[in-house]
């Protein structure tokens, strides 16, 4: 009994390390390009072994069998920009990113709307989250320059050759200048929401990003995210919903508990054995 556990907790660890590892990778593909690629090469791998074990197929087979090592080969070369995107975020999970980093960033952006918002000089703005917005801009400019109040003001000054479009922030950096953006298409927006406006609402439906704009016209600021549109919002207001958006609520907690919050929560409701309430 008692070698029976100690050989079963190695297999649980190796359990829920599996687990997260497919969950994050499954989370980071979602929404990407690359996705639907990946969902075509595993079924079609499926259906091929299906049909060399139903039908007894040798040649078939023994071709999968003495391909594998070609066809891991292949999906790292197919797949090769989303593997190398994905292991650069794993330094932007709170476990590794400091939330005063995180802060910093924040507060850069409010800085800038306020700076906007006073100058009367339109902008847009999309926060890059877990999905690469890189895979929805139809066209973009590569800046790869600093974020700073300075910086965005510059780009968006209307005599500037790149202020049209929106800019695409990448942690604390200007990734891109002068992308456009999905427009909205929904039929309950007044006509009176502005170009801008509706890439906004467009790009916060399609992707995780937090966007936020500065009216041209009335220097009103404006925010979007998972297809909900906030307008006229005070820069108070704006840092609120940023910290609760893009800040992890790891402030206050420990390494372990950074870890913790890593693993997804019906995961660890199994791990513990906890059961979620009963449905009324």
């Amino acid at each position: 009994m008692m070698e029976f556990l100690q050989q079963g907790w190695r297999a649980v660890v190796e359990v829920l390390l599996l687990a997260v590892a497919i969950y994050y990778v499954l989370i980071f593909l979602r929404g990407t390009r690359a996705a639907p690629v990946l969902i075509g090469f595993l079924i079609l791998l499926l259906v091929l072994f299906a049909l060399a074990a139903v039908l007894n197929l040798e040649v078939l087979g023994w071709l999968l069998g003495a391909g594998t090592a070609f066809i891991s080969f292949a999906a790292l070369v197919i797949f090769q920009p989303e593997i190398r995107r994905l292991l650069a975020r794993v330094g932007d999970l709170p476990l590794f990113a400091s939330v005063r980093e995180q802060r910093e960033n924040l507060e850069v952006i409010v800085q800038s709307c306020g700076r906007l918002s006073e100058a009367r000089i339109g902008a847009l703005l999309a926060i890059e989250r877990a999905i690469n917005l890189q895979e929805v801009v139809e066209i973009g400019i590569p800046v790869d320059c600093e974020a700073t109040p300075e910086m965005l003001e510059a780009i968006f000054f209307p005599n500037n050759s790149i202020h049209d479009g929106g800019v695409i922030i990448r942690g604390d950096r200007i990734a891109f200048a002068a992308c456009i953006f999905p427009l909205a298409q929904r039929s309950d927006l007044r006509k009176s929401v502005g170009t801008r406006h509706r890439a906004a609402i467009g790009l916060s439906e399609e992707t995780d990003a937090v966007l936020v704009v500065v009216s041209e016209e009335t220097g009103a600021i404006s925010y979007a995210h998972n297809g909900q549109f906030q307008r006229g919002v005070s820069l108070e207001e704006l840092r609120s919903f940023l910290s609760s958006v893009l800040v992890p609520e790891v402030a206050s907690t420990s390494s372990l508990e950074r870890l913790k919050l890593l693993i997804p929560t019906w995961l660890r409701r199994k791990a513990v054995g906890v059961r979620p309430p009963p449905s009324k």
